[in-house]
């Protein structure tokens, strides 16, 4: 493998398994790209507003192959769900080896408490969760997050292609609930530095659902520091925001229109904002 971090094997080595808490002497390797299909769910509430979640990693302190699972999504999926409940539709697989959906209440609010956490200043929202026995195999650590010293470092920069997972306008890619898997190309320059940028644009097209679903880069024999590593890198880059939008006014005698027009653009919340937002999450306790 190239010396690019992470390259596939150090990332798959890196996956934590998560609380309700089970162990596993030795993990074994699955594919980078079917692992983050596996850890991708479609979220939706009672009043018929949906989006994508994805699930990650808090590591116990006392525990090596342990960890806290973590729902992660955009803010504005979870506040636009009404009342306490919404349903999150894992799967597992099945005693035939396909899949099953395996919908799950989860409880977002006490009363008017959100039980999520969010960044003050992006669009990304946390929450611990429990999960079933069996649905994923591992969840990603937050060592996989890139943040401006790995952007700086593998160049990334406009004509990237990247990886989005979700479910456009509710869409599932079968009926055991799998997301859809879009590519794109970063679209805007600068993406540093990230306290001042926040967001950048990828080149696809956004539908309600999209919101929250993880967008990933996996560049392979990646041309960086004047030199080709060979293997393939491995980011999270960051989650799907909104679609950016333009609104045209027009003036017809004493009236005002407006039309909204789709740029085909998504803005994405940069991944160092995610790992701000679980920062805010209070530590995970050692295991008794």
């Amino acid at each position: 493998m190239g010396k690019g971090l992470p390259t596939i094997r150090l990332s798959l080595s890196l996956l934590l398994f998560g609380a309700p808490a089970f162990s596993q002497e030795e993990p074994r390797p699955k594919e980078f790209n079917t692992a983050f299909m596996e850890s991708t769910f479609r979220i939706e509430g009672p009043n018929r507003k949906f989006g994508t979640a994805f699930l990650m990693g808090r590591p116990i302190p006392n525990s090596q192959s342990r960890s806290r699972i973590v729902l992660v999504t955009a803010a504005h999926v979870l506040e636009d769900i009404e009342g306490e409940i919404a349903i999150l539709f894992l799967r597992k697989k099945s005693e035939k080896g396909g899949w099953e959906r395996l919908p799950v209440t989860l409880k977002i609010r006490d009363g008017s408490r959100h039980l999520w956490v969010r960044h003050p200043d992006a669009d990304v929202a946390a929450m611990y969760i429990r999960i079933p026995d069996g649905v994923i195999e591992g969840v990603f650590p937050e060592e996989l997050f890139a943040n401006e010293e790995t952007l700086a470092k593998y160049e990334i920069h406009p004509g990237d292609e990247l990886y989005s997972l979700g479910y456009p306008l509710g869409a599932e890619a079968n009926l055991a609930g799998f997301p859809i898997l879009r590519s794109g190309k970063i679209a805007s320059y600068p993406l540093l530095p990230i306290k001042e940028t926040k967001t950048f644009l990828l080149d696809f097209n956004v539908f309600p659902g999209n919101s929250g679903g993880p967008v990933y880069l996996a560049s392979t024999n990646r041309a960086y520091g004047g030199a080709v590593h060979i293997g393939t890198t491995y980011l999270v880059m960051g989650l799907v925001s909104r679609e950016r939008s333009v609104v045209q006014q027009t003036a017809i005698l004493d009236e005002v229109r407006q039309r909204k027009f789709s740029l085909g653009l998504a803005e994405i919340v940069h991944a160092s904002l995610i790992k701000e937002t679980l920062q805010l999450l209070p530590p995970p306790a050692p295991l008794p």
